[in-house]
């Protein structure tokens, strides 16, 4: 068994352990040793962000080979019409690659989220919707640049799920410690598990069982 961390990523905080200029990284959120992301969240992107410090684990999760699936609810600027929908579900020219066929569905009415800080800016004048857009690839701001191409520009970002977990209930900055055994995780994909690395952020080898620490800083989440 493998400890896998659900993290609500607030907006602003860069998905690194190395302090930053500008903005606040994971370490002002995280204090347990010997665990790093598996995969990645834009700054200015909310939602789940999972951890480990099993290199086998986090192959499973983040290579794009073995398609774990990730949910976003995507807020988007402009009346949403079905052949944007379908254009969306169809894969979009994005000019360096035409994104895979994804699931899309426009969510019937805002979903129960917590508030943004900052809130996010839109004008009164033009209307606005919620989608729901499923894909199992993770290129560059991929969600944001497939939006925005078909006439809807995103105005806000949460990843809800990767792959079988999601975020049920836990509020930004809360996180969720998890025992995950790799013979359960769907086997979606092709690659062969890597061998298990080293945490990028320390640039020691991740320990097997890594060692709580005292008044850790982060909030888990009520039961």
């Amino acid at each position: 068994m493998s400890q896998l961390i659900l993290f609500n990523k607030p907006y602003g905080v860069i998905c690194q352990f190395s302090q930053h200029e500008l903005h606040p990284t994971l370490k002002d959120h995280i204090a347990l040793p010997g665990v790093y992301p598996a995969g990645r969240l834009d700054t200015d992107s909310e939602g789940l962000l999972l951890l480990t410090g099993d290199g086998e684990l986090q192959h499973r999760i983040s290579d794009p080979r073995w398609k774990q699936p990730k949910t976003y609810w995507v807020q988007v600027e402009g009346r949403v019409t079905e052949t944007q929908l379908q254009a969306l579900r169809d894969g979009v020219d994005l000019g360096d690659f035409v994104t895979q066929p994804a699931q899309v569905r426009q969510l019937p009415e805002a979903p129960a989220l917590w508030e943004r800080k900052p809130p996010v800016r839109f004008r009164k004048t033009v209307p606005d919707g919620w989608l729901e857009i499923i894909i199992s690839e993770g290129k560059n701001r991929q969600v944001r640049r497939m939006t925005a191409k078909v006439g809807l520009p995103t105005l806000r970002l949460v990843r809800v799920a990767v792959g079988p977990w999601r975020l049920d209930g836990l509020q930004p900055g809360e996180m969720r410690s998890l025992e995950v055994s790799l013979a359960d995780l769907p086997r979606t994909g092709h690659a062969k598990p890597a061998a298990k690395a080293p945490a990028r952020h320390t640039g020691r080898q991740v320990p097997e069982t890594a060692p709580p620490r005292a008044a850790p800083r982060f909030r888990f989440a009520k039961k």
